[in-house]
């Protein structure tokens, strides 16, 4: 799934949209801390909630389906031949009637607690709903498409959260005119912070795609492996952190530990080039670099004489891979910070040309080259020519 179609699904996570996305089940599993032991689960029809309890559970669904690709959202590919997969079970469970989906939804929160031991009680929830989208704007004319004809798909949605021990609190009794302790004993469930959650299937051109699935990590760039492995039974996944990071080694081996800004100014300058490119396409598949490009990119930068074998031999060492391909858009950063003992400087990749690290005087300077006059305090500072 690309940014969009996530963003389109997670939209329809609204009150009496059912035309659009319809909840046809909830299914909450409460597991005791520690045990691991499941306490109680019930399933009843999303619509018998309250309807203050259904906008809660509806935010909690967007939370599962809000973060950057690579980051908190992964799409992830099942691993083949898996005995009890999850796979089977998420397929099984969409087709499945009322009480034979609850099982197939159990036997997947019992695959998640042997492997973790948790300090507070959990609440798994799972919903089951069907997903239209239209296949085309309505034509006036001939008063076809729109609802008439749409994309129809069916999911099965997760999201595990901790609960919450209430606090004391302090109350007035109006009747007795006196202000009172209050002990609360319930257990608060929180739904502001999924621990984690997914999508399954996952849809690609409008179609659903049941061998990918859609992990939401509790943390950016932390992803539970263990979760991954032994509970999704998926393979594993590069953060968009770790790609950037493994890139930089790669044009450590490929530059020097010395560069000039405007080298690294013009490579990342390249690479969002590719990215803003394949964004005006509109195309689904990511723009990825692999050795081959990243060498025409160096080039294309201003370096010279760049040992490729190196880069490769890096690549291998790291990834076990020498053909490794990087997404595009996980490698140029938002912004660069520049941290010195006297200033911190935040800049726009792209302006890294901008910056010159100099010697004067026998000292070390940064030099920043602005258009405009520069203010401090309502003060325009006076300029020297060096």
């Amino acid at each position: 799934m690309n940014k969009k179609d996530i963003a389109n699904i997670r939209k329809q996570f609204k009150l009496d949209n059912e035309h659009i996305l319809k909840i046809k089940e909830i299914f909450n599993v409460y597991v005791q801390k520690e045990t691991g032991e499941i306490y109680h689960h019930v399933s009843q029809p999303f619509q018998m909630l309250e309807q203050e309890a259904q906008e809660l559970f509806l935010s909690n669904f967007k939370k599962v389906l809000t973060g950057h690709l690579d980051t908190k959202l992964f799409e992830l590919k099942f691993i083949r031949d898996v005995e009890d997969s999850t796979q089977m079970f998420l397929f099984e469970g969409l087709k499945a009637e009322s009480d034979d989906w609850k099982e197939y939804m159990l036997e997947i929160v019992t695959k998640m607690f042997p492997m973790t031991v948790y300090e507070f009680d959990t609440v798994v929830t799972f919903i089951r709903g069907e997903y239209r989208k239209p296949t085309r704007k309505r034509d006036l004319e001939s008063e076809e498409g729109g609802d008439d004809a749409v994309y129809y798909n069916e999911f099965i949605l997760c999201s595990l959260n901790k609960t919450d021990q209430p606090k004391k609190a302090l109350t007035f009794d109006y009747v007795e005119k006196e202000f009172k302790p209050h002990h609360f004993f319930d257990p608060i469930i929180n739904l502001d912070s999924p621990m984690s959650g997914f999508l399954f299937p996952v849809f690609n051109d409008n179609a659903a795609d049941v061998n990918h699935i859609l992990y939401c990590a509790g943390k950016a760039n932390q992803p539970d492996g263990r979760f991954i492995e032994e509970v999704l039974n998926c393979e594993e996944i590069i953060t968009a952190q770790e790609d950037k990071d493994i890139f930089d080694l790669v044009l450590k081996e490929a530059i020097g530990d010395e560069v000039d800004p405007q080298v690294i100014s013009n490579v990342y300058e390249e690479i969002d080039k590719l990215v803003q490119e394949n964004a005006e396409k509109e195309e689904n598949e990511t723009p990825t670099l692999d050795v081959r490009d990243i060498e025409r990119i160096l080039t294309d930068s201003g370096v010279e004489n760049i040992e490729m074998a190196k880069v490769e031999h890096t690549l291998k060492a790291i990834v076990d891979d020498e053909k490794h391909e990087f997404k595009a858009s996980n490698l140029v950063p938002k912004t660069i910070k520049i941290n010195t003992k006297v200033a911190d400087v935040t800049i726009n990749p792209k302006d890294l040309k901008y910056v010159k690290y100099i010697t004067y005087q026998g000292k070390r300077c940064l030099l920043l080259e602005v258009d405009e006059e520069v203010m401090v305090d309502g003060f325009r500072l006076e300029s020297d020519t060096l």
